[in-house]
Formats: structure tokens, C-alpha cells, sequence
């Protein structure tokens, strides 16, 4: 026995790559029955292979690391005490039921924080309006609707009305779900709407012909689609309806698919369903799409499809294909050096790139930075490599506040928006990018607290020093550009001293979102701002407030107070 060890120790100190190579086989056998061995305990869970009932069936090989890697989701299946782990997994509990109590004292705290945090939800994604009168021969509201009488909520309501592209979300009678694009009725006590919603006892759901109505704040960033489409509203036939949409077809078998896809093929960006003609066209003077009438009016069935409106020959039921309107898609620099430096101005997260994408769209020329953002510039922002002096862009987008930055322009627009979507918008871009969001652990931790007390007497500060030392100042709110584009957007041109027609601003409208918008789809499941956060916020803004209002302006808009 000795020779033979000696001959192998000789052998293998001639030849070591043989040698390690046995040693790895070795060890990797000696792992894989280690590993069968901390498996070789596992409960019999019911539909698993290594149940009796599965093993009558052909045998399947057992998967444990795979579960184990998805997050032990097969445990609520297993008998209480039973282990899913070998000994190489320890648990931090000393008890089965101990595990269990943790897990069913977790779900019963994060049922009763979604439920705390329902409120806050809403009031993100909706304002609530008041307590309005309705009536059953004319409603309020007059679009969709549909009831629940056992599990209408708010945000139910809320939802699905944004989804279709409304205006309002208005709960009557604790269960009924009304949605429109305006309020036709007048105002009622706050007293009279008093009924609890059917699936949630804490919230209000308007009361006996009494609707409790909430403005969508989302409907506006998204928008109806049907399909490819986009909804776009009911409106008037327009008086010469074959020069303002020039493309038509009688179609017996109407439906809103068929008008789409007809106006898709001819390459324009509305689709008209006129009762059994279907129109296609652009947005222009003459069919400008800004005066929507009431949706009843379009509530004329399509002869191929019994639940779907087609309109009729006065009122036209509109949709927006996904024809992109090149109208307004040309951009340039400027052809010769611009006299005037125009600043952009705004406190981060207020909506600047937004604010260039419109800009850039509605006068064809490229705007400037006065920084340099690699990721803005291979999105189509082409001005963001050129020296903000160089004179070849439309305006110049910046950050800075002091005196001596901001009299470097000649003049400036200057972007306000709402403290604290401004606060929680740099947040996601310093996070998580231009369009992206940061994660729940930055939201959690110590970094927001920290930006919010270092940023927040910026956005103040910022704005009283565009105000204080800008020559030539005009001052455009976010939510009003939102809310009103066309009107605003025009004022910005106007001050940039291009003259834009007006079909191409009506263009801009249907191109508003660009690729440079944040989705709305991801929201905080909580509020991120303290009692403390608040009350230095509104301390904040009533300072901005009186600052405007001792120029002659426009205070700031009254959402941004906190309810």
C-alpha cells in the first residue's frame, strides 16, 4: 500500500494539471451530495413533484433552488413548521409559528399604511372640486358612467376615467361612477354630499343627486386610446369640411377601427367618424380641436359595431392615429448669430427640457444650454453641444440663480412650478435619470430628507433672483402650460421674436409629449414629506406669492398650498 501511495506522489508531482484536475471532480462531487443531502428533508406540499399525488404521475425533476430563488413563494402552501431550506440557509427565526406571526402581523400593518395612504394617492392623481347637483334627465357629467354597489372606491372611479382620457371623475350616490370633460351644473352644500362609498367606509361618494366631483390631474398627460388611437374628443363639423379634412370615404359598415386604419393608410393624424363617412385631416385654423362638445351629441351607434359612437354629419367623433404630423418636426440653427442671449430659466425639475421640446417644435430652431448633458444631446437636442454664447440657438436653458449669471441674458423665461412635484421630479432625475425614478430605498433613506432641506430654499431663492435682477422677465407657471398650451406657448414665441403660424403650434399640441416626458404610470404608494417638510414649504411659497404679486403679477397657482 505505501509503494502505491509513493507511485501516485511521484506521478502526480510530474504531471500537477492531472493532479488538480482530479481534485476539482473531487470537490464538486462532494458539494452536489452535500446539497442533495440538506434536500433530502423537504415536505410533501400538495401538486409537488415529491408528493405522493404527484408521484403517480411521470416523475418530474424537483426544483428546490429555483423556488427558493423566487422568493419562497410556494410557502403560504406548506404545512406551519415545515422548512423549504437545506442547513446551508439559516433562519433568523427561532420558531415555525414565530415566522408565521411576523408574516401575518406584516400583511395586517401594510393593509392598514395602503389604506392610511389611500387619501394621499387620490389627492396625487385628482383634486377634489365640490359637492355638485345632478340630475337623472341631464347630467353633470355626461360621458362614460357605470356602477358598483358593493365595491366603488375613489380612486376606482378616478382611475378608470383617466384611463379614458376625462376631465372629471364625479361619485354619486355611493356607488355611481360618473366621467366628463365639463361640469354642467351648479355648485351644492358640502352638507348634502354625505354618503359613504360602498367599498371603502372612509371615503365620501357624493349623495342623493349630488355628485362629488374631482378634477383628473393625469387625464391630461394621457389620453384615451382605442386600439393605436388616441381620443380625441366631439366637435362641431367645421363650415368648409372638405378643405379641413381633406381625405373622406363612405364606409356602410362603420367602426372606429375602420376609420383609423383608413386615415393610417392615407398618412394623416385625425380620424372624423361622421356617421357612415369616415374624414381624415390635420389640426389647422379651421379644425383646431379647442371647443369639445358634449360627448352626447357623438352617441350615435356605427352601423358594424353596436356598443362603439360614430357621430353623425354635424357632430364628428375625432381620434388621433399614430401618423406622426411633420409639420412641425424640421429644426435648425439659427442662419445668422442671434443679437439677444434668452435665457430659459427654471429651478430643476420644473419642467425645462419639456419646456425646450415645445420651444424647439413651435420656431424650428435648436436651443441652447449652459451646461452639456450627453444623454439630452442623443435624444435630438442638438444645441446642447454648442457654448451657450455661441448665438446659434433659440434660448438657453439653465439653472443658475445670482446676480451675476442672470444678467448675463438679455432676457428670460422663467419657469415656476409646484414646490413639491418640482422637489420630487429632480429627485427621480438625480436618481434615476431624465425620465427615470429613484428607487425606494433613496426615497426611504437618508438622501431625501437631506435634498429636500438643501433644495428647498433654492426653488424660493431661485425665483426671487430671476425676478430681482432679469431685464426682461416673463414668467409662465408649468401648470398653466399644461393646462393651456396653445395660449402659452404662444407668449413664449412671442418673446423669442419668431413668428410661428398657428398650424404649427396646433401641430406642437398633438406632438406635446416628445420622448422626454416622465411617465405618470409609477407613484409613491405614501407622502415622502413630512409635517416639518410642509410647513417650511408654504412658508416658501408665500414668499414667491407676494414677490409676484409685487410686480403686477399673477400670484402662484393655488394647488400649490397643501391641503
Amino acid at each position: 500500500m505505501a509503494k502505491l501511495l509513493l507511485k501516485l506522489q511521484r506521478y502526480f508531482r510530474r504531471k500537477p494539471v492531472r493532479f488538480f484536475t482530479l481534485l476539482a471532480l473531487y470537490l464538486a462531487a462532494g458539494s452536489l451530495v452535500f446539497l442533495h443531502s440538506g434536500f433530502s428533508g423537504e415536505p410533501t406540499v400538495p401538486g409537488s413533484p415529491r408528493s405522493p399525488a404527484a408521484a403517480q404521475g411521470p416523475g418530474l425533476p424537483y426544483l428546490g433552488v429555483m423556488q427558493l430563488s423566487r422568493g419562497f413563494k410556494a410557502a403560504a402552501t406548506m404545512p406551519a413548521g415545515a422548512r423549504r431550506h437545506g442547513p446551508w440557509f439559516k433562519s433568523t427565526s427561532k420558531e415555525p409559528s414565530d415566522r408565521g406571526k411576523s408574516r401575518d402581523n406584516g400583511g395586517a400593518r401594510s393593509r392598514a399604511l395602503r389604506s392610511r395612504s389611500g387619501r394621499e394617492k387620490e389627492e396625487d392623481r385628482a383634486r377634489y372640486v365640490g359637492c355638485y347637483e345632478d340630475n337623472t334627465r341631464q347630467r353633470t357629467l355626461r360621458g362614460m358612467s357605470f356602477f358598483d354597489y358593493k365595491k366603488m372606491t375613489v380612486f376606482r372611479c378616478q382611475d378608470n376615467c383617466a384611463e379614458r382620457g376625462y376631465l372629471y371623475a364625479g361619485l354619486e350616490f355611493g356607488a355611481e361612477c360618473y366621467c366628463g370633460h365639463k361640469i354642467q351644473a351648479s355648485n351644492a352644500s358640502e352638507s348634502e354630499c354625505n354618503m359613504e362609498c360602498k367599498g371603502e367606509r372612509s371615503n365620501t361618494c357624493g349623495g342623493i343627486n349630488r355628485l362629488s366631483i374631482y378634477r383628473l390631474e393625469l387625464a391630461q398627460e394621457s389620453a384615451r386610446r382605442y386600439g393605436s388611437a388616441i381620443f380625441r374628443g366631439c366637435f362641431r363639423r367645421p363650415e368648409n369640411v372638405s378643405i379641413a379634412l381633406p381625405a373622406s370615404q363612405l364606409m356602410l359598415n362603420m367602426s372606429v377601427d375602420k376609420c383609423v386604419d383608413f386615415c393610417t393608410e392615407k398618412e394623416f393624424p385625425l380620424a372624423a367618424l361622421a356617421g357612415t363617412t369616415c374624414r381624415c385631416g390635420f389640426p389647422s385654423t379651421l379644425f383646431p380641436l379647442h371647443e369639445r362638445e358634449d360627448e352626447q351629441l357623438c352617441a350615435h351607434k356605427c352601423a358594424a359595431e353596436e356598443f362603439e359612437s360614430c357621430g353623425s354629419d354635424d357632430f364628428l367623433l375625432v381620434y388621433q392615429t399614430q401618423v406622426q404630423d411633420n409639420r412641425c418636426m424640421d429644426r435648425r440653427f439659427l442662419p445668422s448669430r442671434a443679437k439677444q442671449l434668452v435665457a430659459l430659466a427654471s429651478f430643476p425639475g420644473a419642467g425645462n427640457t419639456w419646456a425646450r421640446h415645445l420651444i424647439e417644435l413651435a420656431t424650428g430652431f435648436y436651443t441652447g444650454s449652459y451646461y452639456f448633458d450627453g444623454s439630452l444631446y442623443n435624444k435630438g437636442f442638438k444645441g446642447e453641444r454648442d457654448h451657450w454664447r455661441s448665438g446659434r440657438t433659440i434660448c438657453i436653458k439653465t439653472h443658475e440663480s445670482g446676480q451675476k449669471e442672470i444678467e448675463s441674458f438679455d432676457s428670460a423665461i422663467l419657469l415656476i412650478r409646484n414646490p413639491y412635484k418640482a422637489l420630487m421630479a429632480e429627485f427621480n432625475r438625480k436618481y434615476g435619470g431624465h425620465i427615470g425614478f429613484a428607487a425606494h430605498a433613496h426615497w426611504k433613506g437618508k438622501e431625501w430628507p437631506e435634498f429636500v432641506a438643501n433644495y428647498a430654499p433654492w426653488w424660493a431663492t431661485h425665483t426671487l433672483d430671476w425676478l430681482r435682477y432679469g431685464k426682461k422677465v416673463l414668467v409662465v407657471h408649468f401648470e398653466d402650460l399644461k393646462r393651456d398650451l396653445f395660449v402659452q406657448l404662444q407668449r413664449m414665441v412671442a418673446l423669442l421674436g419668431v413668428t410661428a403660424c398657428e398650424d404649427r403650434l396646433l401641430c406642437v399640441e398633438g406632438q406635446k409629449d416628445g420622448n422626454f416626458k416622465r411617465s405618470g404610470l409609477r407613484k409613491l404608494e405614501y407622502d415622502p414629506y413630512t409635517a416639518e417638510m410642509r410647513k417650511a414649504i408654504s412658508g416658501y411659497i408665500r414668499t414667491v406669492d407676494a414677490a409676484l404679486k409685487l410686480r403686477n403679477l399673477s400670484g402662484v397657482p393655488e394647488d400649490y398650498y397643501p391641503r
